[in-house]
């Protein structure tokens, strides 16, 4: 089932985003406080509203590549931390993830940990002590948010990220790759290119790297004023200006060296001509892959067009040894091969749905009531094992659902919400909170559940009978103590606003003391009454004159005796020392003051 990971509150939205040719552009500066635009008109974003986990650190000095890349937000704390951002559910987008270590903690230990999308698992990052590692995927969101997560993965080497960009493609762009797939960046080239070209020459903001002639090639470059671009993936007119060739039609362009992999790949091509061509000249070539099996053509003849722009894919391409993939002329050909611009991706498996819709809507309900939960994101149960540190998940299905909830000691107060629609809960752990109203009927409903943990909280009226005849369920309610309990009558509670009741305990703890003190004093003055009645009747016997005393002490010590013990009750009573439940849970501990695909590096700046 498809769920919706947009999990956290998204706040000042319109700030952190602008439209290029009706396109999404997201770019967030990680660990920077305020907003700076770059060279290429893009503006960065801080990511302190984002994101409320981590620490911001700057790289040192000589590790300088760029002032977006010189701030990072390092994660101590959590098995996984999480940017998430909104996006309509089916668009296709661009997600770039950079990384940086620079030797921000002085410790020359560059960290490796795991990079995760969507719930998916993206690569594994291998930070260095310089430069700069870029990890890039396109994919059709199958959710209302994109989620980006750093796994750690080693001990005491914690994940950093230096910036993040978020990009809407149109539909059409490499729309030959199943829908259920994404595509990761293995590198992306612009032929006899002297400079980088993204944003505002590319409408997704891709960054072409130039690449220069080499390895008896030549720069060339187009005599069009005007590329007419239309065509697949909707390519920038910027990278068909220029192109790379050879001297003879019968040399060969060698454009890649593929090795053996399970991995699937996706390479595909631009090829604009760059001379107005006469009727006497040809331009005709084919790719071919050669390896130690043979060599054949993979594609039709391509004789580009003046002005235009043909693109050609090899999908779901693999090879079983190593393999050059190359251009070479048809016989007819006058001219050499060209190329201006080759993308090169490995395919991932299939993606995942995530973790069932109705889990993640109920999450979504209990952090709109408790906000200490709202810095948690991402899928909370995918990628295993780095779910979401409270709770539990079951892979047994496709789709794998929440079976515990471990919320002890979040400071928690107010009432529970309706989490019913999480059935495949076994387990939840709410103790050490202040959660008041009486407790929801709809737990008594979930049919999975095993143990409900509600002590220390403030819970009032009776327990529901589903949850106390349920003789399946492990079921605690202690330390509530205006709850109706066994032997306790809920009559005898005052449930009216602002009436502080006393507990059961606290009425076995001052009872003892006001009997204590009342019942000897009662027993020594009937003494001394009975001791004074005997003499006075000796002494009436002995002078009848004496008037007769009634009522006296035995009465008024009586009422006295009363009073002092409602005084002592009301005594105890207003110094009783109020007992204060839970404490911060651990695992919101923000304080953790430590330091701290294969991709492209060095030179890859944004």
């Amino acid at each position: 089932m498809s769920g919706t990971f947009k999990l956290l509150p998204i706040l000042l939205l319109a700030l952190f985003t602008f439209s290029v040719s009706g396109n999404l552009i997201v770019s967030i500066d990680c660990g920077e406080t305020e907003i700076t635009t770059d060279s290429n008109l893009i503006t960065w974003t801080p990511d302190e509203t984002l994101i409320s986990n981590g620490v911001a650190r700057v790289v040192q000095s000589s590790n300088s590549v760029s002032p977006v890349m010189d701030s990072i937000r390092v994660f101590t704390t959590r098995k996984k931390n999480c940017y998430t951002y909104p996006v309509t559910q089916g668009d296709k987008v661009l997600v770039r993830a950079w990384f940086n270590y620079g030797n921000y903690d002085r410790l020359s230990s560059p960290p490796t940990f795991d990079l995760h999308f969507d719930g998916n698992f993206w690569t594994t990052v291998r930070t260095t002590m310089s430069g700069v590692l870029m990890h890039e995927a396109t994919y059709v969101a199958k959710h209302d948010a994109v989620s980006v997560c750093v796994a750690q993965t080693k001990p005491n080497q914690f994940p950093l990220m230096s910036a993040l960009e978020i990009r809407s493609v149109d539909s059409e762009a490499y729309s030959d790759v199943d829908e259920n797939r994404a595509l990761f960046l293995i590198s992306r080239a612009s032929y006899g290119a002297s400079q980088t070209l993204r944003y505002p020459d590319d409408d997704y903001d891709r960054i072409w790297l130039p690449q220069p002639a080499s390895d008896g090639t030549k720069d060339v470059t187009t005599e069009a004023i005007y590329i007419n671009t239309t065509g697949p993936n909707n390519p920038p007119s910027g990278i068909l200006r220029d192109a790379i060739t050879v001297e003879s039609a019968s040399d060969g362009i060698t454009l890649v060296t593929v090795s053996p992999s399970n991995t699937l790949l996706y390479l595909t091509m631009y090829f604009s001509e760059v001379s107005n061509l006469d009727s006497t000249q040809t331009r005709s070539f084919r790719i071919y892959e050669s390896s130690t099996a043979g060599s054949g053509p993979t594609q039709p003849p391509i004789s580009p067009p003046y002005g235009g722009v043909v693109v050609r894919d090899l999908n779901n391409y693999s090879v079983d040894s190593a393999t050059n993939i190359s251009l070479i002329a048809t016989v007819d050909s006058d001219l050499p091969p060209l190329i201006n611009a080759i993308e090169a991706f490995s395919i991932s498996g299939v993606l995942t749905d995530g973790t069932d819709s109705n889990d993640v809507e109920a999450l979504a309900l209990l952090q709109t009531t408790f906000d200490m939960l709202e810095a948690w994101s991402g899928d909370p149960c995918l990628p295993a094992p780095y779910s979401w540190d409270w709770l539990n998940c079951s892979y047994d299905a496709a789709t794998p659902r929440i079976t515990a909830l471990y919320l002890d000691g979040f400071e928690f107060s107010g009432e529970l919400p309706d989490i019913s629609s999480m059935d495949a809960l076994e387990i939840i752990d709410l103790h050490n909170n202040t959660l008041t109203g009486t407790i929801p009927d709809f737990l008594g409903t979930m049919p999975n559940l095993q143990q409900l943990n509600l002590a220390d909280n403030e819970f009032s009226g009776s327990i529901p009978t589903t949850l106390s005849k349920n003789n399946k369920l492990k079921l605690d309610v202690t330390g509530n103590p205006s709850l109706c309990t066994s032997g306790k009558s809920c009559s005898s509670i005052d449930s009216s606003p602002g009436s502080t009741p006393i507990t059961k305990n606290k009425k076995s703890s001052a009872l003892p003391v006001v009997l204590g003190t009342t019942i000897p004093a009662f027993f020594l003055i009937w003494v001394a009454a009975a001791v004074f009645i005997i003499l006075r009747k000796k002494r009436r016997s002995v002078n009848t004159n004496v008037p007769n005393v009634t009522g006296g002490g035995a009465k008024g010590d009586f009422n006295g005796l009363h009073k002092i013990g409602e005084e002592m009750v009301y005594e105890m009573k207003g110094n009783v020392v109020p007992q204060t439940f839970g404490s911060p849970s651990p695992l919101l501990d923000d304080s953790g003051e430590t330091s701290d695909l294969h991709g492209h590096t060095g030179e890859q700046n944004p």
